[in-house]
């Protein structure tokens, strides 16, 4: 798997069937419907529950927003999607190509994945952290993705990375 920067796109190319079904995945990991950890995850209140009127305020106002912000990245990340549900070989690599504008909701995306699927299998936050075998390159990836003043330098320049 190679990743770079193209014009205004991230660009992944040599991307192996198996790795594709998992991106095509994010969009339904990301619904936390019928699982109230994975509700509680996503939505966690920003006080103490006894702080009534606090979280009442947050309720009404922030949730709806957050649940919108939400729907609008994971939807961002499923038209992306799109590319990779092709007719092509089903065992031939992939090259998905995603709109630099669009980096913002693939972190949110992915983001929200990680916490539904961690709270649907009841992962520990210690389980979540592989401090075992580290990846420097994943790493580089959130850093860089999440910096706004990294990204240009990020998406300036090749990176290969091998999976």
């Amino acid at each position: 798997m190679e990743i770079c920067r193209r014009k205004d796109e991230i660009e992944i190319s040599e991307l192996d069937p198996f790795l594709a079904e998992l991106l095509r995945q994010i969009p339904t990991s990301t619904n936390p419907e019928g699982v109230p950890a994975a509700e509680q995850r996503l939505f966690s209140p920003p006080a103490d529950p006894n702080e009534a009127e606090i979280c009442a305020e947050w309720k009404l106002y922030v949730k709806p927003e957050l649940r919108r912000l939400f729907q609008t990245a994971t939807e961002t990340v499923a038209v992306d999607l799109e590319q990779l549900s092709g007719n092509e070989k089903t065992f031939t690599n992939r090259t998905l190509r995603i709109p630099s504008k669009h980096a913002e909701a693939w972190l949110s995306a992915l983001n929200q994945a990680r916490l539904v699927i961690a709270a649907k299998c009841n992962f520990t936050d210690g389980e979540l952290c592989d401090h075992i075998k580290p990846r420097p390159v994943l790493e580089s990836l959130k850093v860089h993705l999440s910096i706004p003043s990294a990204r240009h330098r990020f998406f300036s320049a090749p990176i290969r990375a091998a999976f």
